[in-house]
């Protein structure tokens, strides 16, 4: 059998490009050492934060030219010389940008079967993307009714669950996104109050004519010119959600900011987090979300790739803007 596996060709300066990988084939091994098991990729999360792990400010140690780019992936044990696992189960861990799997388990972790929905709702709905939204907006955002909440990215796989949850607890909400489709979804599909365009015409004074008495809660997940642009409209002890800053993963200069004194003058809270840190609350947070979809409450997308080949061209859907929910790659 053999694992195809992308492997880090060099370091980026800007822009992740399909040329900073290569893809190899390795053969496994006939039988697996005791406590291994064998797992068949089936997705693949693509993340932003594939790109941050690149640089000096990654929470991961440092990539090594020549190792398997790390992902998030999903898949199946097809043999197990592990108690811990049985084959058949679907399980889920870092193990990267392969078709296959191989190892003790320590990184793996079962996941259980959802009735009624798709396998792909670990990477959706619940998994990091889920627990991200869930924890920013309600323990760090924390919105009171009758707020004002802003979420940018908001048809993106968080934004979009972000600003569903800040509705669900009364707040009126506004997001940001790119082009009038886009905005659209957010408005139609996912219940925001009013959808800003940041791509077309005065985006400081669009935001202006639906914010009128200001911003209570921003869940930022671009950070830049964005961030700054809200900023101007947040309100005394407003509360910032850092949950990404995409805007500046590619860039080589960073976005020169006109407003961060009024985060000193309006005593604004700003908290980022990683969403790996809160792998407590699953057990809270799971149930909740799971309820909230099946009874209509909460709407998601999944935009899914084809094939281990294309994986590094289609990571850079994430930062053109082309992607329309959040993005796996199918390997199998």
């Amino acid at each position: 059998m053999i694992d195809k596996q992308w492997k880090i060709a060099s370091y980026p300066t800007g822009s992740l490009q399909p040329d900073d990988f290569t893809l190899v084939e390795a053969p496994l091994p006939d039988e697996l050492h005791p406590g291994q098991v064998r797992v068949r990729t089936l997705y693949i999360s693509l993340d932003p934060t594939n790109r941050v792990w690149f640089t000096d400010e990654s929470y991961l140690p440092p990539l090594e030219i020549g190792e398997v780019m790390p992902g998030m992936a999903m898949g199946i044990v097809e043999e197990s010389n592990n108690a811990a696992f049985v084959a058949g189960q679907l399980v889920q861990g870092l193990w990267g940008w392969r078709t296959f799997h191989v190892g003790d388990g320590g990184n793996l972790t079962v996941l259980p079967d959802l009735p009624g929905l798709p396998v792909t709702a670990h990477f959706g709905l619940l998994g990091h993307i889920g627990l991200s939204a869930y924890h920013g907006m309600l323990n760090i955002g924390r919105p009171r009714p009758g707020e004002t909440v802003v979420v940018s990215s908001a048809a993106g796989a968080v934004g979009s669950l972000a600003g569903q949850i800040a509705k669900l607890q009364g707040a009126r909400v506004v997001g940001i996104a790119g082009g009038s489709q886009k905005c659209r979804r957010v408005t139609q599909e996912y219940g925001f109050d009013y959808a800003v365009d940041y791509t077309h015409g005065d985006f400081t004074a669009a935001l202006a004519d639906v914010c009128g008495d200001g911003v209570d809660v921003y869940f930022d997940n671009v950070g830049g010119p964005v961030l700054d642009s809200v900023l101007f409209h947040i309100n005394e002890f407003g509360r910032v959600v850092a949950s990404g800053m995409i805007s500046e993963y590619n860039s080589t200069t960073g976005h020169q900011f006109r407003n961060l004194s009024r985060l000193v003058n309006k005593r604004v809270t700003v908290q980022g987090y990683i969403v790996l840190d809160h792998l407590d609350l699953v057990d809270q947070a799971y149930p909740e979300l799971i309820s909230w979809h099946l009874n209509g409450k909460l709407k998601y997308r999944i935009d899914v790739v084809d094939g281990i080949e294309n994986v590094p061209t289609a990571l850079g859907r994430l930062f053109n803007g082309s992607n329309t929910g959040k993005l796996v790659a199918r390997v199998s």
